[in-house]
């Protein structure tokens, strides 16, 4: 996080317990002002830290030792969180003591003395291409929106997208003579994805049979792809809601979500032989690091594979 000339004025000296909620506000305040972070990433930040204020119960933040703070993980874990989420609780508390450093409250940070939880050794569930065939097409004529779901679900897959990607694509990103799309991902940062034939398709027959009917309850023309019944802005939980009743009616498993479609997507472009830093362009990754977890998920493909054919295996 680079230091801004323009800061949150700071707590001025209350109670350990007030002063943890100032500085989580002003944190906050500074992600989304000055850093321009995406909302949910702000909100994250702001979730994650709440509960470190619950497991800090009090103390004061520049008194810890790294005894106290090995305890959190642990405090974590006691309350069953999963694997992804102890890893990002870490990850939030270690950002915010760095924000605590650069405004002079802390001297040392001791949180990156904490252990990261490796999770790309939790390896992503991903729906094979037959199964995904059979997403695709599972939304039928007699569902109410079936052209504006399949066309969901097309552009989940075909770009690889995430749902709140997917929420605030606007009908300005699409360019379908040139079969692309402009996303907006975290930071705000654009980058262009392609969208094949069947995308295509599916995104022009819902422009031209749905989308106007739900546009037209809205006085002015909302801008965005994917509209409510109301014809306004589908949420991404709305997304995630849709995806799950169709993957519910193809058998997929239950835990099933839209971040499911996006690791299918890089596994299946990796699996054909696309290169690793092409795939981390398309997915909006920052770092290379975070795209080769799906490696991974074909290593694991290619190993089963070994097992069963290789007479030596």
């Amino acid at each position: 996080m680079k230091a801004s000339r323009r800061r949150p004025l700071r707590p001025q000296r209350p109670e350990p317990a007030d002063a943890a909620q100032a500085w989580l506000d002003a944190f906050v305040e500074y992600c989304a002002g000055e850093c321009h972070l995406a909302e949910n990433t702000v909100a994250a930040y702001r979730r994650d830290l709440v509960r470190f204020l619950e497991w800090l119960d009090g103390r004061n933040i520049p008194r810890l030792t790294i005894q106290d703070l090995a305890d959190y993980p642990a405090w974590l874990n006691r309350r069953k969180l999963a694997p992804a989420s102890v890893g990002r609780a870490l990850v939030s508390v270690k950002v915010f003591f760095r924000y605590l450093q650069l405004e002079g409250a802390l001297v040392d940070n001791l949180a990156e003395l904490l252990g990261s939880q490796k999770l790309w050794e939790r390896v992503p569930k991903v729906l094979s291409p037959e199964q995904i065939d059979q997403l695709l097409v599972s939304p039928t004529r007699r569902d109410a929106y079936w052209r504006r779901d399949r066309a969901m679900l097309e552009l989940l897959y075909a770009t690889g997208c995430r749902a709140s990607e997917l929420s605030n694509l606007k009908l300005a990103d699409l360019h379908m003579a040139e079969s692309y799309c402009v996303c907006r991902g975290k930071g705000d940062k654009e980058r262009i994805v392609m969208l094949g034939p069947a995308a295509v398709r599916a995104v022009e027959a819902y422009l031209e049979h749905e989308r106007p009917a739900l546009a037209a309850r809205q006085k002015s023309g909302p801008p965005w792809v994917l509209l409510s019944y109301r014809g306004r802005r589908m949420r991404r939980e709305r997304v995630w809601e849709l995806l799950k009743r169709y993957a519910r009616r193809i058998g997929a498993p239950a835990d099933v979500s839209p971040h499911t479609l996006r690791h299918s997507f890089a596994t299946h472009m990796l699996a054909g032989g696309a290169d690793l830093r092409q795939v981390q362009e398309m997915l909006g990754h920052a770092s290379i690091a975070t795209t080769q977890i799906y490696t991974h998920v074909d290593m694991t493909r290619l190993k089963a594979v070994h097992r069963q054919f290789h007479p030596r295996a």
